[in-house]
């Protein structure tokens, strides 16, 4: 007999059924249980005559069985409107116990705000079963696969870029990876594929996107995680408009789509002067909400006009957002000409959702003196613009045209969307605060042979001793 799916069970009435999946509830009444099963697809009840229950005494909640049982219907006054199974259920024939469950070291029938962090994430395999988290997910794959409906149906291109890469300045600290093979030289993990993607635009392809996976070695926060998601997307012969039109119309698309529940304050998006943002409200990232306690409210805004460079603590300069953005264009020839600095604005734009910012882009520079006028003006030597950068300015004297782009974080929008108070409850198997992965409690020491073959040593440092030096008496 072929398995039949728990979701399918109402279409099956008078009929005997192959169920697997686990037994999320036992409950003995005397003469008959009541088994809550589970699957992928659904939940229903099983019942169990006293006979066939004493065959498997000690049949644990969480085991997982293979049941075989006639749908029938519920009485009327039995029926659960609450489940889309709760008009039927299955009177079982025949248990085959595929495994038994110990006892679960945690509770996994709540919400589990309430359970410690370091306990969710050790254990994270079992907090994955938890009904809320398997909602997240199943919801953002379905946001997932509407943006990738929707680009593909733009002409974009979904394109993957390369995990091991090259160090270069991008805001955070890189993750760096040795190697074996010219020992001596690192690669980087990407703290975002803006190289490669503009990199596409010089290749012809005019119009990309990936679910890109980013790392960054950096401190962090509830809605932030060393390793997270961006849907990343760039287009050639564009405007700041045409791009920031295009990702508004997507936004609206998903909200509608999924979200139905939810209402956007404003449409078309507000667009928010940097300057007057941060007069009216303090912050780049304004939170707009006329009702800051209704959480179906959703007040997206852009922020526009940033400055492009800000005052190192060395007193020098360095970007705002983004190096390789292009200026406004009446800003240009203060940039070629390295005056004014402090009064360039970029094409940057922002995506700002009820305070917190979802995405950013800009204009891109194309022309290679733009690029490393900007390089320059922060202070880089012409041997380590060279080094760093020099694969970009050279692509870009091969006819670049001029493109733009934008990047969401798509792990916090799908958290926010979903009223999680954290983006990890939303990422699989996210990093926890601490910075270690779920379930593996990585960093962990690497075996002396590996260090020996990347030719690496680790070397401790000493810790200074807390003895104070005797003091004269008088």
């Amino acid at each position: 007999m072929e398995r039949t799916l728990i979701s399918e069970t109402p279409q099956h009435i008078g009929t005997m059924v192959l169920l697997k999946g686990w037994l999320v509830s036992i409950r003995d009444h005397g003469g008959v249980s009541f088994f809550t099963m589970r699957d992928a697809t659904g939940i229903v009840q099983v019942v169990v005559t006293k006979a066939l229950r004493a065959q498997y005494p000690l049949l644990s909640e969480w085991s997982t069985v293979a049941l075989t049982g006639q749908i029938t219907e519920r009485p009327e006054k039995l029926r659960n409107p609450a489940m889309p199974t709760g008009s039927i259920e299955v009177q079982a024939q025949a248990i085959e116990v595929l495994s038994v469950a110990q006892p679960l070291p945690l509770p996994i029938d709540s919400e589990g705000y309430e359970i410690t962090e370091d306990l969710r994430l050790r254990y994270r395999y079992l907090d994955l079963r938890r009904e809320r988290i398997q909602r997240n997910l199943k919801t953002r794959q379905q946001m997932q696969d509407i943006v990738r409906e929707s680009l593909r149906a733009q002409r974009f291109y979904e394109i993957e870029t390369p995990l091991l890469t090259k160090s270069t300045p991008e805001g955070a600290r890189d993750f760096v990876v040795p190697s074996r093979l010219q020992p001596g030289t690192f690669y980087a993990l990407p703290q975002s594929p803006q190289q490669y993607k503009q990199l596409l635009m010089v290749a012809g392809f005019e119009r990309y996107f990936q679910f890109a996976r980013c790392l960054r070695d950096e401190d962090l926060r509830a809605d932030r995680v060393l390793e997270f998601t961006q849907l990343d997307l760039e287009m050639s012969f564009t405007t700041r408009e045409e791009v920031m039109a295009l990702n508004e119309a997507l936004l609206i698309h998903l909200v509608k789509t999924l979200f139905p529940q939810k209402h956007i304050q404003e449409l078309p998006f507000p667009c928010i002067d940097y300057a007057d943002a941060m007069k009216l409200y303090k912050t780049d990232r304004p939170d707009i909400r006329k009702d800051k306690n209704d959480p179906n409210l959703l007040a997206f805004c852009w922020v526009v006009n940033f400055p492009f460079f800000e005052k190192t603590d060395e007193g020098g300069w360095t970007f705002t957002h983004n190096p390789f953005s292009e200026p406004l264009p009446e800003h240009k020839k203060d940039l070629l000409a390295k005056k004014n600095i402090e009064h360039i604005l970029t094409t940057q734009y922002d995506i700002v959702l009820n305070g917190s910012e979802i995405g950013g882009g800009s204009i891109r520079a194309h022309e290679p003196h733009t690029l490393h006028t900007v390089f320059e003006i922060m202070g880089f030597k012409k041997d380590r613009i060279q080094e760093q950068f020099g694969h970009m300015l050279e692509a870009f004297t091969y006819g670049p045209p001029p493109h733009g782009g934008i990047a969401w974080g798509f792990d916090r929008l799908v958290a926010m969307l979903m009223n999680e108070p954290s983006i990890r409850e939303v990422i699989a198997l996210p990093t926890g605060g601490s910075g270690k992965t779920a379930i593996m409690d990585a960093p962990s020491p690497i075996d002396p042979q590996q260090l020996k073959e990347l030719k690496l040593s680790i070397v401790h440092e000493k810790k200074r001793s807390s003895k104070k030096k005797p003091t004269k008496r008088s």
